[in-house]
């Protein structure tokens, strides 16, 4: 009895330990955000929500080299070469957001990147064009929504609130440590925003949401 005893906790255990290295294994889903500024983006003209089944094209053709087929869904992503963070701009399960950076596009087909570490690009058949949207169109949706965050590593300048949409205009105020960056309009380059700071202090003027080649430096709070 004691030997059956003692044979059954070894396979308890050997369960228990082939079971943790299955899971540690595994890629789940998680929340993609943007954190910092991508250089790699900057070409980029808006964005598209993509399903759990892309084609990527070497062109806008379906007779052209197929560069990859990406799958995923809350377990992994296939290829896991490329996986989550590479491939999307913004992955959120729980607002069912699924959104890739789009540099070009035509009636039927939008050219994306598909590895935002190295900016390397490839087309996919569009199978709704509603699913684009201009950067504008995406900030004016969800900044207004949800507010801004500052991105880590922008510049010093972006903490200026400023006068008007100059950079050499007067700063009048600077944001320190916010509470909340509310949206209030975009125009070209710049965005006014309403600051809320730890101290209470309402602040409101212009910000540079992103440089004038497209890197951006604030993005919306969707967290």
């Amino acid at each position: 009895m004691a030997g059956k005893h003692f044979y059954g906790n070894i396979v308890k255990f050997m369960f228990i330990v082939i079971s943790f290295f299955a899971i540690s294994t595994m890629t789940f889903a998680k929340d993609v955000i943007p954190v910092r500024p991508n250089i790699n983006q900057i070409q980029s003209v808006g964005l598209y929500q993509v399903g759990d089944d892309i084609k990527i094209y070497e062109e806008p053709d379906e007779d052209s080299l197929l560069l990859y087929r990406v799958r995923w869904n809350k377990e992994e992503f296939f290829p896991e070469e490329i996986g989550f963070e590479k491939f999307f701009v913004v992955f959120l399960e729980n607002k069912n957001l699924a959104l890739v950076a789009v540099t070009d596009y035509d009636d039927e087909w939008v050219e994306i990147i598909y590895d935002n570490t190295t900016g390397k690009k490839g087309w996919i058949k569009m199978d709704d064009p509603y699913k684009f949207m201009t950067w504008i169109n995406f900030y004016n949706s969800y900044g207004k929504k949800y507010g801004l965050t500052l991105l880590k590593s922008s510049p010093e300048s972006c903490y200026n609130l400023k006068a008007a949409t100059d950079d050499n205009s007067q700063t009048v105020s600077t944001i320190n440590h916010p509470k909340k960056i509310n949206l209030n309009v975009i125009r070209g380059n710049w965005a006014l925003v309403s600051v809320m700071d730890v101290d209470r202090t309402p602040k409101t003027g212009y910000v540079r949401w992103r440089s004038d080649d497209g890197i951006r430096y604030f993005f919306p709070a969707l967290k």
